[in-house]
Parts: structure tokens; C-alpha cells; sequence
């Protein structure tokens, strides 16, 4: 067998195991499901009670199970089986999926509750399946292959994450929520069948039991211990908390820039599309050799873009600006990716996964709370820019604290941190 260095190695090589195939199929279609349902249940919520604040409840909502829960998810997949892990949470997905289309064949506001009360469950199955997700990657992707697995998996799932909205906002406008529900059900049950399809892995369990507490608090050890890990989730973390506005954008599509759900579809699609032109960029040319030194510069462009786009009352100007906030934040995400595989020994990585996951938790959906009460309290336009105006202060702060990070390096022959 051929032993390239892993800088060597061609960029389609982690293509040519049908398991890593099967493993990107099960985050395309999981992808597509997910993002195409944050755009229908955000609208629908939306169109029932014309309040930014009942969007950031649905954040909250979810928050809740998937920030409790994620510490024993990580617990559980070092210590059980993640491929039954995925398994059982995919199928509760599917549950969920079904049981939002049955309830959206309401059309009255006695839904609502109902509507909330399957989040809350979709977050209960996110608490453990993000952080055996991240962590059974690292078995199916063999270790020279990590950057190229990364990047094919960042493009699928960003790939997805354009069609998902997009398609997602043409089938809500021609056929209701209920349908959209189906769509999004369907792709659910596809990655399920795709995850079954992989071959059980071995996989390497703590060697001692330790208490569990004890076990859960490993992982944020490590995590605490290593400075350039923790400045880059922490960055990642503030960043979305308080300059994202993915979560505003059926106000922006409503009431600013009129463009329906069809609009709304393409505004959410157009950040994953410059992420999914940037990771395919990256498959050839990843962004780790001065990797602390790019995720800085990027953050910092992510949040231009979004001071951009808060005052824009043009559609394309605002598609244009999410496009480039989408470009930064894709080469965020692959050098996170990155860092946490090649910084994380297996035995603790379902743990320092699920460490990683609380700050994409806390991002993204107390991001969505923290966007929709600050929006119902200054007004919309306002929150985005003040989000946009954090975002540079918080890069411009982690460049003075964190100079581990700045300093980070890996050698794009071994990846291996220099």
C-alpha cells in the first residue's frame, strides 16, 4: 500500500473507502434535513406570532436539552457504541420530523406549543448525537486522511446546507408546512440508512472506570489546559453568539426585504454557499499551516460582512454580503475541525467533542435567543449591527490573550503542530 505523506496525498483519496462514503452521505442528508428545518419551523413560528422573541424562544428551546445533555453525550460515546449512538438518534429525528408534520396540519396558534415541544425533543437526541457524530468520524476517517475527510465532509454538509434552505423555501410556498415536514422526515430516514450501512469500527474505551462526574470533567480539562483549543472554540463561540443573524433572517425576508419564503430559502442558502466554494478551495489547499493566524483573519471578516448586511435594504447586496460571511465562517470551521481532531487523544475525543459541542450549542441556539430578545428590545437592524461591531472587538481581544493560538501551526506534510 502506497504511504504518501498526508500533504502529499490526492485530495479524492478518503473518497475511495465505502465507509467514508457512507459516512458523508449520512451528514449530507442529516444536514439537508436539519438546515431545511431550522428554515420552516423559524418562518412558521414567525408567520403565527410576527415576534422576533417567539424565534428566540425556539433557540432557547432547544439550547436547553442539547447544552444539558451533550457533557453525558460525550460520556456515553467513549464509553458505548457510537455507530448505535447515530443509529438510535437518527430514528429519533425521523420521530420527530413525523410528528411536525402531523402537527402542522393545524394551521391555529394552539400548534405553537406542540411546535416547541418537538424541539425540545429534537434537542434531547442533538445532546448525544453531536458529540458521537464528531467523535466516530475519527474512526471512520483514517488519520492521513484527516484534512481531506474534513474538507469533503465540510463541503457536504455545507453543500446541503445550501440545497436544503433553498429547496426547502419553494416546497413551503407551493405545498405548506405540513409537506415541508415530509421532505425533511425522508431525508432523516436516508441518514439513517446511510449510517447502518457503515461497518462496525473498533474503538478504543478509557482503560480505567472512573467516576462519572469525574469522566465528564476530563474532557473539559484538556480542553482548559490547551490554551490554543480553548481560545478557537471560545472565539467561534462569541462570534456567532453575538454577531450571527442567521436566525433573524424570516424578519429580514418578511418585513425588510419582502421576498417570502422563497427569499427566505436563498438568504439561508447563500452563507452555506460561499463555505461550500471555500471548502472545496480547501480540499487542494487546506488553511492549516498558519492556522491560528487564518481563523483570526476570518472571524474578523465574518463579522464585516455582517455589519454589511444589517443596514442593506437590497436583496442581492444582502446575498452578497451572507455569501462572504459564509466564505469566512467555512474556513473557521474547517480549521476547528481540524484542531480538534489532531489536538484530541482518542480515548478522551468523545468528551472533548462534546466539550467542543457545547460551544457550538451555545452559539448557535442562545445565539438565536440572544438575537430575538435583542431584536424585540432595539429593533432588528440595530441588534445585527451591534452583533457585527462585538464580532471585531471579540477578534481584536483573543489576538491580545490568546498568542498560542496566534502562534499555531501545523506542518501540512505530517499535521503534526510545529
Amino acid at each position: 500500500m502506497e504511504t504518501l505523506p498526508p500533504g502529499k496525498r490526492p485530495f479524492h483519496e478518503a473518497l475511495k473507502i465505502p465507509d467514508v462514503r457512507f459516512f458523508i452521505g449520512s451528514v449530507g442528508f442529516f444536514s439537508l434535513a436539519s438546515r431545511a428545518l431550522n428554515v420552516v419551523i423559524g418562518f412558521q413560528v414567525y408567520k403565527i406570532t410576527h415576534n422576533p422573541m417567539m424565534i428566540g424562544w425556539l433557540g432557547l428551546v432547544e439550547a436547553i436539552p442539547a447544552i444539558s445533555l451533550v457533557l453525558f453525550g460525550g460520556y456515553v460515546a467513549d464509553h458505548y457504541n457510537r455507530r448505535k449512538i447515530l443509529l438510535i438518534t437518527r430514528a429519533a429525528s425521523c420521530v420527530c420530523g413525523i410528528a411536525l408534520a402531523c402537527l402542522s396540519w393545524q394551521t391555529h396558534q394552539s400548534s405553537l406549543l406542540g411546535l416547541y415541544a418537538v424541539v425540545f425533543l429534537a434537542g434531547v437526541a442533538r445532546g448525544f448525537a453531536d458529540p458521537a457524530s464528531t467523535a466516530f468520524e475519527a474512526q471512520v476517517i483514517p488519520k492521513p486522511l484527516t484534512v481531506s475527510g474534513a474538507s469533503w465532509i465540510s463541503s457536504t454538509w455545507i453543500s446541503c446546507s445550501v440545497l436544503g434552505p433553498a429547496l426547502i423555501g419553494f416546497i413551503f410556498d407551493a405545498w405548506g408546512a405540513a409537506n415541508s415536514y415530509i421532505f425533511i422526515s425522508a431525508c432523516f430516514v436516508l441518514a439513517w440508512i446511510c449510517t447502518a450501512l457503515i461497518t462496525p469500527k473498533p474503538q478504543t474505551h478509557p482503560q480505567k472506570k472512573e467516576p462519572l462526574m469525574k469522566s465528564i470533567v476530563a474532557g473539559w480539562k484538556f480542553v482548559f489546559k490547551n490554551q490554543p483549543l480553548l481560545a478557537a472554540l471560545s472565539l467561534d463561540l462569541f462570534a456567532v453568539l453575538f454577531g450571527g443573524a442567521i436566525a433573524l433572517l424570516p424578519i429580514y425576508a418578511e418585513d425588510i426585504l419582502h421576498v417570502g419564503a422563497k427569499g427566505l430559502g436563498l438568504l439561508n442558502a447563500a452563507p452555506s454557499l460561499g463555505a461550500l466554494i471555500i471548502s472545496l478551495t480547501a480540499t487542494r489547499h487546506p488553511p492549516i499551516a498558519k492556522a491560528g493566524r487564518n481563523l483570526l483573519l476570518t472571524v474578523f471578516g465574518f463579522g464585516i460582512s455582517f455589519l454589511l448586511f444589517a443596514f442593506s435594504k437590497n436583496f442581492w447586496l444582502s446575498i452578497t454580503a451572507l455569501f462572504f460571511s459564509g466564505v469566512f465562517d467555512g474556513v473557521s470551521m474547517i480549521i476547528r475541525r481540524s484542531m480538534v481532531r489532531l489536538l484530541s487523544p482518542d480515548d478522551l475525543r468523545g468528551r472533548i467533542a462534546a466539550a467542543s459541542w457545547i460551544f457550538i450549542c451555545a452559539s448557535n441556539e442562545l445565539g438565536t435567543f440572544e438575537s430575538g430578545m435583542v431584536a424585540a428590545w432595539i429593533g432588528t437592524v440595530p441588534c445585527v449591527a451591534a452583533g457585527g461591531v462585538v464580532t471585531l472587538g471579540i477578534v481584536a481581544l483573543t489576538t491580545l490573550l490568546a498568542p498560542e493560538l496566534r502562534r499555531l501551526r501545523f506542518n501540512r506534510e505530517t499535521l503534526e503542530r510545529e
